[in-house]
């Protein structure tokens, strides 16, 4: 399958030069394309809906981060003279006169994002730039980030923007409010779901958002805080903020394939390696259950999934998209220079040589030891490894980043039924524009009704039914945009025609996860259940030989056995929308005809190097009004997937 070896062959040592120069090659390749005094960075591509100004800050914050962990690391040594080329560009970026000069605040909300990497990277390189810069430049720095203060930050991640930005603020003299720094512990420690996960804040009152930002933003930022205030931070704080992020860590760790990838799930997936913040702050701040060796071993693993497979043009300039350039997996604020955030996976530079995670023997990734099976109660998720082909996959009853008071379009991204390490949702639509790749008919592990146009019912929002062992359950209102009011957004001007309730539990161990549907209430026109299975980045476009199986161009095999009331078998292709090649395939399974009503409908959906040795038996039985999905496996384990009759359904229509 084309994974790297166990052990990467560098020397320890070695890894370490390897990080080093990386760096430095990513920080030369981007000094073409910075404005006269180096304040704005334009990076060459399609602007973001932030504007070109905006996306030149974006372009000198961002790699002024990566170049702040460099040179801490390295303690100010610094031949190619980052120091100095970054504090011209902090004195060009706050002269008003300069054609380098940043937007305001006022003048563009993405620079209160930037702000706060310039905060962190000037409080990591203190010594060398802060210290040694003009005392008017380190004045208008200051002016430049005091219009944070007081300024009320949505309710999600972008408070600690403000808290660091204002934590560096009161270290160097600048303006700071007491009740700013509150907030963002208050609304974070609300936020926080358990086992170390939180929500990326609240819609519709309740924690659904959970992906990537877990680690490259709710944990990163809020123990780097700590940091910059020091001794001023409050008491306790770090302890918690520790405590956390070390039991974050033991999740995550399960949630990085033998490949290095981590999940493809959630939003701005273009950062890539951003995934590595929280490995790396889990070192830096002894808040860690891995082992040094398994540090640098996961991290570098996944340095190179992304470099090894195209991350970087010619020009060695980081592209839009996760391994080749793909606009699928981007959102609306995606500018040529967002990718450089993955500079958060770098943090591990700011350790020194002689640090543990640099010197000891490499270790191997979880998802290479062996086998495991794990439920993620926070988030919702089933997690399965199989250490013969290292692909890891969640199961997804959780959260789907959507309010749970009306219906919404779709996000690939948030509503599939599953994701991995080794396969991608597909991603149609135009993501250029907010919500334009949530306009497509779900496919990929998407469990749909057809109306008689063919249309696929869309998931947002889902219900939490419950999460049992390796079991779980969910239940969402099928419904389908209406075509009068339909717009590319999705947005709340959408209004959606509502079908029966679709109820589905999960059972998952090894390669293959049991999928039970259930459907109640109005029957409608006759609609055709559809359960969709992985989609996978294929050579050439395969045949639809009456088949529900896809080989991968990278030999993983794909499959879907629908065991009752599923015999119609195929697959449907794609082109250009899948971030893993620019084609692909999904086998899906379907009903003969039209669904029947509070009845049980399986499929077997599997993933993995080859196809599975054998298959669970499923029976099925009802118990009352609940239908249960008997599950034996092969090893002899048992699961019983229940799934309730929902309440009776809501005869309205709302509005979305």
């Amino acid at each position: 399958m084309g994974d790297p070896p166990l052990m990467h062959p560098r020397t320890p040592a070695g890894v370490r030069a390897h990080w080093e120069r990386t760096a430095d090659d990513m920080l030369l390749a981007v000094r073409p394309y910075a404005a006269q005094g180096h304040g704005l960075i334009h990076l060459p591509g399609t602007p973001s809906h932030n504007g070109a100004h905006s996306d030149g800050l974006e372009g000198f914050a961002r790699t002024f981060l990566l170049a702040a962990f460099r040179l801490s690391g390295a303690q100010g040594t610094d031949p190619r003279d980052f120091a100095g080329w970054y504090a011209a560009g902090l004195a060009a970026g706050t002269d008003p006169k300069s054609p380098s000069r940043w937007p305001t605040f006022t003048e563009c909300n993405q620079a209160k994002v930037e702000a706060a990497s310039i905060a962190l990277a000037l409080h990591e390189t203190r010594p060398w730039i802060w210290d040694r810069l003009d005392e008017a430049v380190r004045q208008r720095i200051l002016d430049w980030l005091a219009p944070m203060t007081g300024n009320l930050m949505p309710g999600n991640n972008w408070v600690w923007f403000q808290g660091v930005t204002e934590a560096f603020a009161r270290t160097a003299g600048g303006t700071w409010l007491q009740q700013d720094l509150d907030r963002t512990i208050a609304l974070t420690d609300g936020w926080y779901a358990g086992g170390g996960w939180y929500s990326d804040g609240l819609t519709g009152g309740e924690r659904r958002n959970f992906d990537h930002y877990n680690g490259w933003a709710m944990h990163l930022y809020p123990l780097w805080f700590c940091r910059i205030l020091g001794d001023a931070a409050p008491a306790e704080l770090l302890d918690r903020y520790q405590s956390r992020l070390r039991r974050f860590l033991a999740d995550q760790r399960l949630l990085v394939g033998a490949n290095g990838s981590p999940l493809v799930q959630g939003r701005s997936l273009t950062y890539r390696y951003a995934a590595l913040a929280s490995v790396w702050t889990g070192a830096v701040f002894g808040a860690t259950p891995l082992a040094p060796g398994e540090t640098r071993t996961l991290a570098t693993r996944m340095l190179d999934h992304f470099h090894d497979r195209g991350a970087r043009d010619t020009r060695g300039l980081l592209t839009l998209g996760w391994h080749r350039p793909f606009r699928g997996v981007l959102q609306s604020y995606s500018g040529p220079a967002s990718p450089y955030w993955a500079s958060k996976g770098f943090i591990g530079l700011a350790l020194p040589p002689d640090h543990p995670v640099w010197t000891h023997e490499a270790t191997p990734l979880a998802a290479e030891e062996g086998d495991f099976t794990r439920t993620l109660a926070a988030p919702g998720w089933l997690v399965s490894g199989t250490a013969a082909d290292g692909v890891v996959r969640v199961v997804n009853h959780g959260g789907d980043h959507a309010a749970p008071a009306r219906p919404h379009a779709d996000d690939p991204a948030y509503a599939r039924f599953a994701y991995s390490t080794h396969a991608a949702p597909e991603m149609p639509g135009d993501p250029t524009v907010p919500g334009g790749s949530a306009n497509a008919d779900p496919l990929d592990n998407a469990v749909v009704l057809l109306d008689t146009a063919g249309r696929a019912s869309h998931r947002r929002p889902a219900i939490r039914v419950s999460i049992d062992g390796a079991t779980a359950v969910s239940r969402s209102r099928a419904h389908w945009p209406d075509d009068a009011t339909w717009d590319v957004f999705g947005g709340p001007d959408t209004d959606y025609v509502l079908g029966p309730w679709i109820t589905v539990g999960s059972a998952l161990r090894g390669s293959v996860e049991v999928r039970a549907v259930r459907v109640d209430g109005d029957p409608g026109p006759g609609y055709v259940l559809r359960v969709g299975g992985w989609a996978l980045a294929v050579d050439e476009t395969p045949p639809d030989t009456g088949a529900s199986r896809v080989e991968g161009g990278d030999g993983l095999v794909s499959l879907v056995v629908g065991v009752h009331g599923l015999p119609d078998c195929r697959v449907v292709s794609g082109m250009d929308s899948n971030a893993l090649g620019p084609r692909s395939a999904t086998p899906v399974v379907r009903s003969a005809g039209p669904v029947a009503h509070g009845t049980l409908y399986v499929a077997l959906i599997h993933l993995g190097g080859t196809e599975p040795a054998a298959l669970p038996e499923v029976s099925t039985r009802a118990d009352g009004t609940a239908l249960l999905a008997v599950v034996s496996w092969a090893d002899g384990a048992q699961d019983t997937i229940r799934l309730p009759a929902p309440d009776a359904p809501r005869k309205d229509r709302p509005r979305a």
